[in-house]
């Protein structure tokens, strides 16, 4: 199966994409240049895998939920790796993904990922997604924060992680402050309904789930993301009754998930020209 691409950068928009079954474009991946790997520190590379089909659409695209657990995986498998046993764990406060090109069922990926930036009580890990080829296709820029697993209460980061992942981020630091504003009103919301299997050790709704309401807005968009951004304002407990409200503009998808009038969490998804 070809990969699901995108249309390649230019002063203008170009010739229009090919479509696929589904109404996906699939073009050449070109696109946003990538941040490089650090040329010291800690790089952790995962094995091969091979994409499957409980991971794509029925076009044969790797879905964003999928991508997001793809990159939770290589995290925890990166601390497995380093015998991580602080008295913190991580939970992600954003993230932001450029693609060049979609990895597509059959083909197999790789992840190589490192710490990029640092904060008082949080660390920003960058992960790409390398195709069959060694092609750079995905690159996603998560910021995580450090909580007590005693509490839950925001944790310094320590020694050891310094020790362990400084090296990389080279001094440089980075905000936890989310941006995305809340939806504009009047709005209207439907329910996006929670399973038993959605919650995961922390007690709420996985962060990889959450993309899942991304991939229900996607199908007749006429378009796929060469970026997206995703943001978690409060965790999604058990009892929540979520509700899914987005917005159009130009180029540009956003979508709210609401509790009452709390925000949940929400995406920004674009389009380049």
């Amino acid at each position: 199966m070809m990969r699901t691409g995108l249309p390649g950068p230019g002063p203008g928009p170009g010739p229009g994409p090919d479509r696929e079954s589904g109404g996906e474009t699939r073009a050449t991946p070109a696109g946003p240049r990538f941040s490089p790997d650090p040329p010291s520190g800690r790089v952790f590379t995962t094995a091969a895998r091979v994409v499957r089909s409980t991971d794509v659409t029925p076009a044969g695209r790797l879905r964003f939920d999928a991508l997001a657990r793809y990159l939770q995986e290589a995290a925890e498998d990166d601390l497995a790796d380093v015998g991580w046993a602080e008295l913190y764990a991580w939970l992600v406060r954003r993230v932001a993904i450029v693609v060049r090109g979609y990895p597509a069922y059959g083909e197999r990926v790789t992840l190589r990922t490192f710490c990029s930036a640092t904060g008082p009580r949080w660390a920003e890990r960058t992960t790409t997604v390398a195709g069959p080829g060694g092609d750079d296709l995905i690159q996603a820029r998560a910021v995580w924060a450090a909580v007590a697993r005693a509490d839950g209460r925001p944790a310094p980061l320590g020694e050891k992680f310094y020790r362990l992942y400084g090296s990389a981020a080279q001094g440089r630091t980075v905000s936890a402050r989310l941006s995305h504003p809340g939806p504009p009103k009047p709005y209207s919301a439907r329910t996006w309904p929670l399973r038993a299997s959605d919650f995961d050790t922390a007690g709420h709704v996985n962060n990889a789930i959450h993309w899942a309401a991304v991939e229900d807005i996607l199908p007749g968009l006429g378009w796929l993301p060469t970026s997206a951004e995703f943001e978690y304002h409060r965790p999604v407990l058990p009892g929540s009754d979520p509700q899914l409200i987005t917005g159009h503009a130009a180029g540009q998808l956003s979508a709210w998930l609401l509790t009452g009038t709390q925000r949940l969490a929400s995406a920004r998804l674009y389009r380049r020209p």
